[in-house]
């Protein structure tokens, strides 16, 4: 099983806590470079965080907050090797190692999805669209978006769906309470986005079901092979395809959303609909049984 595996040793949840910490300061280090930017006259205090870093060029916006990331990937290695004294399969796969297969497999699903439903929106209302493509942006923005966004979105699923699913496990000894702690926190770590000002809250809704359908793919497929590809394709997808002056990635995408930002009915599709499915195809072809076993026993 992915959760807790007894030939390794584990230790209590005040290490998870401090191992929390580190990866905090890691990435707050890695945030350094983006506070040469900061303009000389801060905004309004009602003002977004964008507004900190809207005089920057996207492109380079872009690389500033996506290279933070690369520096919690040695914390990581610090955290689960020397903290825990667990190898880093335990926190990625119960496999023997990264099944790469899958995790192009669920790219490559979801990129048809996410590209689909863009296209499906432009179609419709080509009005609510501007197309925004320049070549020499785009292949700079293409550059740095294939480079840095997978290590950003692995980083992210490793540390929520491995690392803090383990703990959270451990913790209460339970699968569920693993699934909805590691997805509300995942949630709840995106209410300083833009979309969240411009959408209202009910927003959060949104990324605690994406941190559910990925924390559910975890858990039956016995590894974060599957959210690994989900989440690089999301991001990857949304930064190349469009951009809205009211969400987090801005950037020099094909098509930018000039429309009021507000919540369509394909926004709710998504969740309570296209989430279902997906996670049937995956069940499918990876034959997943003993959902009440894998998604709500107990660990030990």
């Amino acid at each position: 099983m992915f959760l807790f595996d007894e030939s390794y040793r584990l230790k209590n949840f005040g290490y998870y806590v401090l191992g929390s910490f580190i990866l905090i300061i890691f990435s707050t280090i890695g945030q350094i470079p983006l506070l040469f930017f900061l303009p000389s006259e801060l905004p309004a205090p009602d003002a977004s965080a964008m507004d900190l870093f809207k005089d920057i060029p996207s492109n380079l916006r872009l690389f500033l907050i996506l290279i933070s990331f690369v520096f919690v990937v040695p914390a990581i290695w610090l955290v689960v090797k020397k903290l825990h004294d667990l190898p880093i399969m335990s926190i990625l796969s119960s496999r023997k190692k990264i099944d790469l297969q899958r995790v192009l497999y669920s790219f490559m699903i979801w990129a048809a999805v996410v590209t689909s439903f863009v296209l499906l929106e432009y179609f419709i209302s080509p009005e609510n669209y501007q197309v925004n493509f320049n070549f020499n942006q785009f292949i700079v923005l293409a550059i740095i978006a294939i480079l840095l966004i997978p290590i950003q979105t692995s980083v992210e699923e490793i540390v929520f769906r491995g690392y803090l699913m383990q703990g959270f496990g451990n913790w209460f000894n339970s699968r569920l309470m693993a699934l909805l702690l590691t997805s509300i926190v995942f949630g709840s770590l995106h209410l300083a986005n833009p979309e969240i000002g411009a959408l209202g809250y009910e927003f959060i809704v949104f990324y605690i079901a994406i941190g559910l359908v990925l924390g559910i793919m975890t858990l039956m497929d016995e590894g974060i092979e599957l959210a690994l590809g989900f989440h690089a394709a999301n991001n990857l997808c949304v930064a190349l395809l469009v951009t809205s002056d009211w969400t987090a990635f801005q950037t020099e995408s094909i098509l930018i959303d000039i429309s009021e930002p507000k919540l369509t009915l394909l926004s709710w599709i998504m969740p309570f609909v296209i989430y279902p499915i997906l996670l049937k195809i995956f069940a499918k072809k990876y034959s997943w049984t003993d959902w009440r076993g894998k998604l709500f026993s107990k660990i030990r």
